[in-house]
């Protein structure tokens, strides 16, 4: 009987040599092998974490900024999201001190802000740089704010990142 794939994964194409993850909000996910991880944002942010020595990606997906005091860490909250995903990328062989971040999404989709306003989309990369920075991990690129949603396709091969605006 063959093996049935682990939900949420799709074999990639030749091309990219490895496999395709999409991303749920409130899901990451860190890849030892090629992969190809998407997802679709709006006020969410992803975190896209590479090391271009060991080839060790992730990402994850998260709704809103603080996780509530006394509730366990979870991949929906910005706090807890980027955090969990440092820690997986460092057990997957990912080096603290080479691990390149990239940041998505962030918007105000709902266009009920005024302009500069600290609206949830704001709020989410704030928390985001935030932790990044306490782990002495540099953002290399972003994408982030704006009135439109995104959807991104991250490669861990080779750390790249296509943006496509909604």
């Amino acid at each position: 009987m063959p093996h049935s794939p682990t939900p949420g994964w799709i074999p990639a194409d030749a091309a990219s040599g490895g496999v395709s993850v999409y991303l749920h909000p409130g899901h990451l996910h860190v890849s030892l092998v090629p992969c190809t991880m998407t997802t679709i944002l709006g006020s969410c942010v992803a975190v896209c974490l590479w090391d271009p020595v060991s080839r060790v990606g992730g990402m994850n997906h998260f709704l809103l900024a603080h996780h509530p005091a006394g509730e366990p860490d979870s991949a929906r909250y910005g706090d807890s999201a980027t955090d969990l995903l440092i820690g997986a990328a460092a057990r997957a062989g990912g080096s603290l001190g080479r691990l390149q971040a990239k940041l998505f999404g962030g918007a105000c989709v709902l266009g009920s802000a005024a302009p500069g306003a600290n609206h949830l989309g704001l709020k989410n990369v704030q928390v985001a740089r935030e932790r990044l920075a306490a782990h002495g991990i540099r953002v290399v690129s972003e994408d982030v704010e704006g009135a439109r949603g995104r959807k991104i396709h991250f490669q861990t091969l080779d750390g790249a990142v296509l943006v496509r605006t909604l």
